[in-house]
């Protein structure tokens, strides 16, 4: 798989990456342990390098679970990991049943990084993002504490997740931020307003998670479609039975730019993210092997201008319905 660089202090990775969450975090029942390890070392034999995590996953299980799967490979791959929640048990840190307590003291920081590295069995934390930005602790600090662990070698590159651009700048004068994760894809723009002219100006890379959509740009959701319990799925407004019924035209019109492609609807929006900056690494999960090897497909697959400006005609005219996230987590969003 060809690779690509986030931010200018030469963080390689490959062209796709592998979002872990849901495999056992957030889709309702987690898979086997030896399920989920053979899925990430499938990824690794295939060509992917990039693998993402965080502390808050599971808690704590999903980075035990990378750290196994990934021990063989030390030094072959690149993982990312979070802080920036306060998981006590007596608070909810999952923004959906209740809006999650945030936790970006330099103190607490160090602590998190601490524990991550022994759940994921390494010596330094590759790429480290805060979680959601903290509004009681300036991004100043927060940039500052993870200077100073990557002078200590615990950690080489600095990230953000789901970042106005005011505060990426903030960040970004303190210590080199090498990449943001936030949201983006074919049904949600927004970051090509602000974001994106500002991630280019700083030579920041960006790596758009839940570049499918949370999987209704796979087209295997519909009106019908039922979640199962335990999946967040099920309170995202945009997910809900009428924004889906709406929101079809959009599958329908990337059915049929696919199919003249030779290439699945999911491929296509894959694509589509690729073909927009070199420095963009999108991360799709799956619990499936047939699915993740869909997914890499998407990267040898090569969209000429024409055939993007095909898919920004094509889809230009819907106007897709629902908010991204409940109440709950939007108000963890940066401005």
């Amino acid at each position: 798989m060809q690779k690509r660089k986030l931010g200018k202090n030469g963080l390689e990775v490959s062209a796709l990456g592998l979002g872990c969450m849901g495999l056992n975090f957030g889709y309702g029942q987690a898979v086997a342990k030896d399920d989920g390890i053979a899925l990430i070392r499938a990824a690794v034999e295939r060509g992917v390098t990039f693998f993402d995590t965080a502390e808050v996953y599971g808690p704590y299980i999903n980075e035990e679970l990378v750290g196994e799967a990934l021990a063989p490979f030390r030094g072959e791959v690149v993982i990312a990991t979070k802080f920036g929640f306060d998981l006590d048990p007596a608070k909810d840190p999952r923004g959906m049943k209740g809006a999650p307590a945030l936790d970006s003291r330099p103190a607490h920081i160090r602590e998190v990084v601490e524990a991550s590295l022994k759940r994921l069995k390494i010596d330094v934390i590759d790429l480290l993002y805060q979680h959601r930005v903290d509004p009681n602790v300036p991004i100043e600090d927060v940039a500052g504490a993870v200077k100073d662990l990557i002078r200590e070698g615990k950690v080489k590159h600095f990230g953000l997740s789901e970042a106005g651009a005011k505060t990426i700048r903030r960040a970004h004068a303190v210590q080199p931020v090498a990449a943001l994760q936030s949201e983006y894809s074919l049904w949600w723009r927004e970051p090509e307003d602000e974001i994106i002219p500002t991630l280019e100006e700083l030579g920041i890379g960006f790596v758009p998670f839940s570049p499918l959509g949370k999987g209704f740009l796979t087209g295997a959701i519909n009106q019908d479609t039922k979640f199962a319990s335990g999946d967040f799925r099920g309170v995202v407004p945009r997910l809900a039975p009428d924004a889906l019924k709406a929101n079809m035209p959009l599958i329908d019109t990337l059915e049929t730019i696919a199919a003249a492609k030779g290439a699945t609807v999911a491929q296509l929006a894959l694509a589509w993210l690729l073909a927009q900056k070199p420095w963009i690494v999108p991360i799709p999960g799956t619990t499936k092997l047939h699915r993740l090897e869909e997914n890499l497909g998407a990267a040898t697959i090569t969209l000429s201008p024409d055939e993007v400006g095909e898919i920004e005609h094509g889809i230009s005219a819907i106007a897709v319905q629902g908010a991204r996230y409940p109440d709950t987590a939007q108000r963890l969003i940066d401005r």
